[in-house]
């Protein structure tokens, strides 16, 4: 006699859809924790920022808000601006490569054959970037498991692996590509439930085809037919029982056809972020990246009317005005994606939950480098928004060259989980920044 397995692959069904069938597994977002979701998402732009007209004069709540950062105007009571920390690690790679690769390290970068400027060459980074240790504490807990753990994003980055492509490490020496392909991303996220459909249309056919037989074929047969028929009916009875315990997740509807290729950028990040949002509210996820290009990025802002790549005028020396009105246009529509995605979950509710994604979510908002034409890794353009991790939100804080090793110690301490140190020890000494 065929086993069920045998059978399942005379329906002519895949042997990744095999599995799901054979052992049906609820999806359904944390229906029985009690814990709350908190959250966070990094957000990458390259090449630095233009100081003065990033930085707020002022500290505390009543601070000013300069123009690159007038897109979050309406969440100024829900940010954090944090001038003053600074990345201090030394050694191997340029001031791009070191500035990506340890971002959300705090590590060092292994020697290597990467040659970048007119430094040393370097490798990948030394250690394991917050988002992977976040996302291995959460993980290890039933409570707060989900079912990727960790997202990682990505916008027209480079088809290539290299330093300046690669920020989220999984341990030393072990980067993590983002998904840069939206339609990539979607079938990520919702292949299974794609699979699901195509399981319970194959089943229908079966269950009219085995009705059709069983007029035809003889006594012998017909226990056989029978009981084929009773596991068809069983896995269809067993789809909708998962359809009425809302294993089915919205799926977001994505616009077709859009091509990775420059010009497209501000929709291929609009698509993305709300893939993002979208993993939240199915809560498949509770750390993500989203990194739009990589450091060193060359996007041209052509729907800004810029042509110039964004990496060349970066280089343009202070005095440069025309250079660095493009670079404030350029900065400015990066705080506008941020203003974007703050929006999104700000109007989400949060699932099973009380007030909004918002509310349980911290995004910080982080580049490579304080300013480009200099290549500082001082004064790194640091912004957090949203409530997730209870910090005292909607000030200008101004520290006092800090490393951010501490920052990162900071968020990691938001989510209960209390190291001592993250990367490099010696700039952990005096603990995660004070920002509750």
């Amino acid at each position: 006699m065929n086993t069920r397995r045998d059978f399942l692959r005379q329906l002519g069904l895949t042997a990744g859809a095999l599995p799901f069938i054979t052992n049906p597994q609820s999806d359904a977002a944390g229906s029985s924790n009690p814990l709350r979701k908190q959250r966070l998402v990094v957000l990458f732009s390259p090449n630095g920022t233009v100081p003065w007209d990033f930085w707020p004069e002022k500290e505390g709540a009543d601070f000013d808000i300069k123009p690159i950062l007038k897109p979050m105007e309406a969440y100024k009571d829900r940010m954090l601006v944090m001038h003053g920390v600074c990345d201090k690690l030394k050694g191997d790679g340029d001031r791009h490569m070191r500035g990506m690769g340890c971002l959300l390290t705090g590590a060092e970068l292994f020697p290597g054959n990467v040659q970048g400027g007119s430094d040393t060459p370097a490798g990948w980074a030394s250690g394991i970037s917050i988002d992977q240790e976040l996302k291995n504490v959460l993980q290890a807990n039933p409570a707060t498991r989900t079912r990727f753990g960790s997202l990682e994003f990505g916008v027209m980055v480079p088809d290539r692996a290299d330093t300046w492509t690669r920020m989220s490490y999984l341990g030393p020496n072990k980067p993590v590509a983002p998904i840069d392909n939206p339609y990539q991303m979607f079938k990520k996220l919702y292949g299974q439930m794609e699979d699901r459909e195509h399981i319970a249309s194959v089943l229908d056919s079966v269950q009219a085809d085995l009705k059709k037989l069983s007029s035809v074929i003889g006594k012998q047969d017909r226990a056989l037919l029978e009981e084929h028929t009773e596991f068809v009916r069983a896995m269809e009875q067993q789809l909708q029982a998962d359809d009425s315990a809302g294993i089915n997740h919205v799926v977001p509807q994505l616009e077709r056809n859009v091509k990775e290729e420059n010009d497209n950028i501000p929709k291929i990040t609009r698509m993305q972020m709300d893939l993002l949002v979208n993993s939240f509210v199915n809560d498949f996820a509770r750390t993500a990246t989203f990194q739009i290009t990589n450091s060193v990025g060359q996007p041209k802002m052509t729907w800004l009317g810029i042509k110039e790549g964004h990496h060349q005028l970066s280089h343009e020396p202070d005095k440069n005005v025309e250079a660095h009105e493009k670079l404030t246009q350029i900065n400015t529509w990066y705080c506008e994606q941020l203003a974007y995605l703050t929006k999104r979950l700000a109007e989400t509710p949060e699932p099973g939950g009380e007030g909004s994604l918002l509310d349980n979510t911290t995004i910080l908002w982080g580049n490579e480098l304080g300013q480009g034409n200099s290549h500082t890794l001082n004064n790194i353009p640091f912004v957090m928004v949203g409530n997730g991790l209870d910090f005292n939100m909607g000030r200008s804080l101004k520290f006092d060259n800090v490393p951010h090793n501490r920052l990162l110690m900071s968020i990691a301490h938001g989510f209960g989980h209390h190291v001592e140190s993250f990367g490099r020890q010696e700039f952990c000494g005096e603990g995660p920044l004070s920002l509750t």
